[in-house]
Formats: C-alpha cells, structure tokens, sequence
C-alpha cells in the first residue's frame, strides 16, 4: 500500500486539528472484495477493531454481522441496525449476567469451549446455537492470541456432546489463527484441525451447520518493528481458504455455511490519525550517544495502542523534501511504553517544529477500541468519518458509542 486513497488524504489535508478519521466508502470496498475473494462466506465484522456506529451502519446494509464480544457490544451492533440473527456472542469467556443479558437482546448464537460455559448457556440462554472454538498456536501472527481462548480437538468434541446433551443445538466450530496473520500455513493447519473435528463428530452423530474462520486476515500498510513493509501473502491466503472451504463442503453430508471474522483487514487501511508535532528533541543516552526524538500528540494511550509491534507510516506533509534525521517516535505521556522501541528509528525531517501536522496511516484499527479513557490528563481523539467527496462528517467521540 503505497499510501491514503484520495478521499482519506483530502480529509487529512482539510483536519486542522488531532482527529481519527475513517474512510466509509473505502470500508466498504474492503467488504466487497472480500466477498469477491471468498463467494458465499458470511461477514461477522469483528466489531472490536473499530467500534464506530457509523462503520456498523454501513456494513450492515451491504449484508454483514458482527462477531460481539459483550451485551454492550451486542446492543450498539443492534442500535446501528443489525438484526439479531447476524450478531453472534464470540468470546468464550462470560459470565452468567451477561449471557441472560445477550439472550434477552434475541442473541441465538454463543461461542464456547469449555463444559463449564455450556452448562451456563443451558442455564442462561436456553435453546441457544453453540459454536466451539478450537485453539490454534498463532504462529505465524504479529499478534498470536494463543492460550486463553480455544480448546484441543479432543474437548471440541466432548463440549459439543455436551451441549447436545444440555437441549443447546451443537451449530457449530470456530478457529483464530492470531490477528496479523501473516502465513497462509496457518489457515490451512486450521483448515485441516476443522476437517478432522468434523468427522469425529459425524461418527458421534452430529451435523453441524456451519463453520467460522476466524479473523487474522491481515491488513497491507503495516511496517514490521524494524521499519520494513510487510508484505502479506494475501493471494495465497485467498487461495488457501478457498480451496478449504470446498473441500469442507464436499465432504460434509449436509449443507455447511461459513462464517469470517474480519477486523483489521477491513478498516486499518482506511483510517488515518491526524495528530502533530509536540518536540523534535536530542538527548544523550548514559553512555553519551545523543538520539533524537520525535514527540507526538497521539501515542499509545490515545490512539496507537498497537505501536510496540508495528510501525505505523508517518506523513509530515508541511515538510516534503526537507533532510531527514532518525529518531524514536514517542506519544505525549510521561509512561515510558508510549514509545516504538529505541532501537527502531523512524526518519522525521530535521526541521520538523512543535505544531506541524502528522498523518499517521493504517491506523482505522484499534484506534477507537484501545484508546484510555484520559491517562496523564491526554483525551482520547475524536474521530470523524469521511465522504465520497473527502470531506468530514461531524465530530464524534469514542464516549459516544457507549
């Protein structure tokens, strides 16, 4: 990704002042080609990557759900228009208030792994659909998820008999091959764990309806923690998953849907954080060796929560041309984590002066969902939505979607 579509950078031209701003148009492209790629899967938009009510509202009337992780999830996915019967309670890790709470809210669908949750969804949500998470070893993820949620083959099995057992419909299995998903091994290790737990559960007479592959897909314009692009195998991923979901349907007796969790994949590239500078500063390290350092406006308790993995582009855009010097990139609070690793320098320009703006790209996901309510005193950033003319919306604030 070489850099902000048109709209996006008119908007960040237009912004004269700190704002997270979101491409609407674009998003739902992002939807549309993922539909192209993947004929007949069902969207759960993973509404956690960025909770933003327009951005529901316009994925819902192009047909997608949403993956909610919480009665407060459920009821904002519901109050931007999506129907009950596309929501679905993905995390496994709930408490018996909020699963009568999402039953009460018409949710049908829960994620599961463990005995113990099912009796609870018995208890709490009688009649429900149960969908098992296997787990999965993220690798090959910037972010693997590993160990709390998911459990083995075996379990899989043995919860969906359970459940059976309770009077809840075994409906479906569910795998997350870590967020950043950066291999198409990884997808097709998962694919194979689905297939075998499939046909354990054919012999023990249960047909399930449908499959969920997760989230993971990964978004384009990330740089690694060393500053060099990464470059996901989108295609072969594309393929994997394709080939994978035929094969399934094949050998499956009975009609079996799928399901895909996108989050990053869909909104990272198509937001953007216009911020500023607040100091081009140089000092010395304990053994004497000056470093500069770029101080922003935004850092990781006000929009950039994800900075220790990836390095996000940065676009001074008062400054083209202008000799560049390296130097770490910190946010403005006084926590020594607001800041990329000191060992990854980022080229800021030498005259860079307290005020210039920066754009910093690829930032649509996480930005709203992991932002600190006002840690040292620092707001969480606005956010407004962007037109097919460039132009903004008016202003919102995370606080507004609660």
């Amino acid at each position: 990704m070489n850099g902000p579509g048109t709209r996006l950078r008119t908007a960040l031209a237009a912004a004269d002042d700190d704002r997270l701003l979101l491409d609407l148009t674009g998003i739902e492209e992002s939807h549309d080609a993922l539909l192209r790629e993947l004929p007949g899967v069902h969207v759960r938009f993973a509404m956690k990557a960025c909770p933003a009510g327009e951005v529901l509202t316009r994925l819902a009337a192009r047909g997608a759900g949403v993956d909610a992780a919480s009665p407060r999830e459920i009821a904002q996915a519901l109050a931007a228009g999506v129907p009950p019967a596309r929501i679905h309670y993905g995390n496994t890790v709930k408490s018996d208030r909020d699963i009568a709470h999402a039953h009460r809210l018409g949710i049908t669908d829960f994620a599961t792994d463990n005995a113990e949750d099912v009796a609870a969804l018995a208890a709490h949500a009688p009649g429900a659909r149960v969908f098992c998470r296997l787990a999965t070893d993220g690798d090959g993820a910037l972010w693997g998820l590993a160990g709390k949620n998911g459990c083995s083959a075996e379990d899989a099995v043995r919860v969906l008999e359970t459940a059976r057992a309770a009077g809840l419909t075994p409906a479906g299995l569910s795998v997350h091959v870590g967020s950043q998903q950066m291999t198409a091994g990884a997808w097709r290790t998962a694919l194979d764990r689905l297939a075998a737990v499939l046909a354990a559960l054919r012999r023990r007479g249960i047909a399930l309806d449908h499959l969920n592959l997760g989230g993971g897909l990964p978004a384009l314009g990330y740089r690694d923690r060393h500053g060099r692009d990464l470059d996901p195998p989108l295609d072969k991923i594309f393929a994997v998953l394709r080939e994978g979901m035929r094969q399934l349907a094949d050998e499956s007796p009975h009609p079996l849907d799928f399901r895909i969790e996108p989050g990053r994949h869909l909104v990272a590239d198509h937001g953007a954080i216009r911020a500023h500078v607040s100091r081009l500063a140089t000092r010395r390290a304990p053994d004497g060796t000056p470093r500069h350092w770029l101080y922003l406006s935004c850092g990781k308790f006000n929009g950039l929560y994800e900075m220790d993995a990836v390095q996000y582009r940065l676009v001074f855009p008062t400054r083209p041309g202008s000799p560049a010097v390296p130097a770490v990139v910190a946010g403005p609070t006084c926590d020594s984590d607001d800041a990329f690793s000191p060992g990854h320098l980022v080229p800021v320009p030498a005259d860079a002066a307290s005020g210039d703006p920066v754009w910093i790209l690829s930032s649509g996901a996480y930005a709203l969902s992991y932002m600190t309510r006002e840690f040292n005193g620092f707001a969480p950033l606005p956010y407004s939505c962007v037109g097919d003319d460039g132009a903004t919306a008016s202003e919102r604030h995370p606080a507004d979607e609660s």
